[in-house]
């Protein structure tokens, strides 16, 4: 793991970026508090992305009562009247 500041991360971000695609970690710090970490990227860590028209969760039931209009009272309570 290499540390790096800010000014230098920003100058020789493409070598940085060299070292990272060969496996390197670099830390990037603002003064001595680490703020960022560059990481190769690993595309087994993405979440697949669903096809179209596939369901990625269970249906949900929304009961009957959710969905009725609200009373007088209601609609107050919540500042709309």
């Amino acid at each position: 793991m290499r540390f790096v500041a800010t000014n230098e991360a920003k100058t020789h971000l493409s070598s940085l970026l060299q070292e990272v695609e060969r496996g390197e970690t670099i830390v990037i710090s603002r003064g001595r508090k680490p703020v960022a970490k560059l990481v190769p990227y690993d595309e087994a860590e993405r979440a697949p992305r669903p096809k179209v028209g596939e369901m990625i969760d269970e249906p949900c039931h929304i009961p009957e009562e959710a969905l009725r209009s609200m009373n007088e009272e209601e609609l107050r309570a919540w500042g709309a009247i």
